[in-house]
Order: structure tokens, then sequence, then C-alpha cells
């Protein structure tokens, strides 16, 4: 199986963050924070070497890491 780049939470972030969520949405949504959605953005766009989250979306969707 290949193993996906991202951790399994930091993909559930990128999948509400391409269904339009906003930061709170997301932390509503997986009773997390909000700190704690942004820290698995901003650990996900560190590990992508990208600079901001629609940056992310692009690279993940060409890694197959995330549908549309």
């Amino acid at each position: 199986m290949n193993k996906s780049i991202l951790t399994k939470r930091e993909k559930e972030v990128f999948e509400l963050l391409v269904l339009n969520k906003t930061t709170k949405d997301i932390a509503s949504s997986l009773n997390i924070s909000e700190k704690t959605v942004r820290n698995h953005i901003s650990n996900a766009m560190q590990k992508l070497g990208v600079k901001g989250r629609a940056a992310a979306v692009v690279e993940l969707l060409k890694l197959n890491e995330l549908s549309l």
C-alpha cells in the first residue's frame, strides 16, 4: 500500500478545506481547536514544501492525495 505523505488528520483537514470550509467549520467538524486545524495545515504545507493553502491543495491533487 502506498504510504500517504500526510497524517490521517491532516488529510481530513484538507478534504474539508477543498469543500470550502473555514478553519472554524473544520475545527467544529473534527472536534478540535482552530489552532490545531492551522497547525495541521501548516505541517502539511511544510511537508509538501509549499507556501499557502491553495498551493498545498494543488500539490495534493497532483500527488493523488486529494480529489475534488
